[in-house]
């Protein structure tokens, strides 16, 4: 895991820390996980750099050997809210997603541009999913991606490893929280 630099602009991506998603059972606690995704916001809205919070609601529609949510109805009340602890603020983007990625059909890639972001950070759960399918279109597009790894998880651990080790080094540069917000740090606040 090697970092070199953070872009002037720079936006934060935070996938899917819903209540639904935070309650499930994980590889890594996602009480760490929601903590440092928190801190890296703060740091990030510090600093005047963009701020997006993705929710998901729904999924897309194809068929895949993965069972569909228990009872298939709506989704409990409170269940897809974002989690308090993001404390999303009036500055920030929320993009609504109904696929794995972050991008598909949600506007993200022209927000992005017309901020003139050249370089997301990713956070967020699942690692395997939402993260992985986030940070893989961003690179499509054509941005520098960072990855900070202890700011997400997986329901297996052995996935989560699988990307981190095999599939990220391919895509992104990726570090810690701490290393991420260092680099924050030094972006002249805009």
């Amino acid at each position: 895991m090697t970092l070199t630099t953070l872009d002037p602009i720079t936006a934060l991506v935070v996938v899917d820390l819903q209540n639904a998603v935070v309650a499930l059972p994980s590889a890594h606690p996602t009480a760490k996980v929601v903590a440092r995704s928190a801190r890296l916001a703060d740091a990030f809205r510090r600093r005047g750099l963009p701020v997006v919070l993705v929710q998901a609601l729904g999924s897309a529609p194809g068929r895949n050997e993965s069972p569909r949510r228990a009872g298939g109805g709506p989704v409990p009340p409170g269940a897809a809210d974002l989690v308090a602890e993001l404390t999303p603020q009036p500055g920030d983007h929320l993009i609504t997603k109904r696929t794995l990625s972050a991008f598909h059909r949600t506007g993200l890639a022209e927000l992005l541009e017309g901020l003139g972001v050249t370089q997301v950070v990713v956070v967020g759960i699942a690692t395997t999913m939402g993260v992985e399918s986030t940070a893989r279109a961003a690179y499509e597009h054509g941005l520098n991606v960072t990855l900070a790894v202890d700011a997400m998880t997986d329901m297996s651990a052995e996935a989560h490893e699988n990307s981190v080790l095999r599939i990220f080094p391919r895509i992104a540069e990726s570090g810690t929280t701490d290393e991420v917000i260092d680099l924050v740090e030094s972006v002249p606040a805009g």
